[in-house]
């Protein structure tokens, strides 16, 4: 059903956490899980989100 209340807050926090993993989505890696462990995923990551801050600067 529907939520009882709306925190504005806590919609704005996941609003950027959404916008962050759809941009990381542009990386074909990322997006489609390539690595086949879990370190070598989260490395990839690191490094996707590295480049896409060095981006914004």
């Amino acid at each position: 059903g529907r939520p009882t209340g709306f925190d504005s807050d806590t919609y704005r926090r996941r609003n950027t956490v959404e916008r962050c993993f759809n941009r990381l989505k542009g990386f074909r890696g990322i997006a489609t899980r390539y690595e086949k462990t879990a370190t070598s995923y989260d490395a990839a990551v690191t490094l996707a989100s590295l480049l896409l801050w060095a981006r914004s600067i």
